[in-house]
């Protein structure tokens, strides 16, 4: 039996109705149906406290970032659909990030993160789509020793961009995400099958 690509597909959003987390599960469908195992994680499902390193000291690693350490420990591709607020990374995606890169006793630094393969994409009422918030993400990643795959798509207008079920209006916006999930499983078989 070959390689199965492992991806973890979310969003840096917690809102319900997160233009997002309908951008990333478009992705995922597609990554799936490319022969991927996907994961779809709402952060949402996983509150974290704000990162505080006294906090760490005090009560240790909190149970939901434990959680949030296993599920990146276990994907080899990470599918982010990050909002761009105020020109930048949300806070819930940034402090993801933070707490899933402390380390704990017996691990190496940034296991969570070191090798793995991610692709970015967002959406955003805004007329660049979110595009200056993906810059700040690829920086922050590739820091943290994740390759980041060099295509990523920036959906504008997002408060109109999206049907009834989830999918983008325009066909071409929609194929676009869908290669996002595609690539990211063929380089990931190509990578470690």
């Amino acid at each position: 039996m070959g390689y199965t690509p492992k991806i973890l597909a979310f969003a840096g959003s917690t809102r319900k109705e997160s233009f997002n987390k309908k951008l990333v599960k478009i992705a995922a469908n597609a990554a799936r149906a490319a022969g991927a195992q996907v994961t779809y994680l709402d952060l949402r499902d996983i509150p974290m406290p704000i990162y505080d390193g006294d906090l760490e000291a005090e009560q240790g690693i909190p149970e939901n970032v434990k959680k949030f350490k296993a599920l990146l420990l276990a994907h080899d591709g990470l599918l982010i659909s990050a909002p761009e607020y105020n020109s930048s990374i949300s806070g819930v995606l940034k402090n993801a990030i933070d707490w899933a890169s402390r380390p704990v006793p017996d691990e190496a630094p940034l296991a969570c993160f070191a090798g793995k393969v991610a692709t970015l994409m967002s959406a955003s009422p805004g007329a660049l789509g979110g595009l200056r918030g993906l810059v700040i993400v690829r920086s922050l990643l590739s820091n943290i020793r994740v390759i980041v795959l060099p295509d990523q798509v920036a959906v504008p207008k997002a408060h109109e961009a999206f049907d009834t079920d989830g999918k983008l209006k325009d066909s071409k916006q929609h194929s676009s995400i869908e290669a996002l999930g595609r690539d990211l499983a063929g380089v990931l078989a190509k990578l470690k099958g």
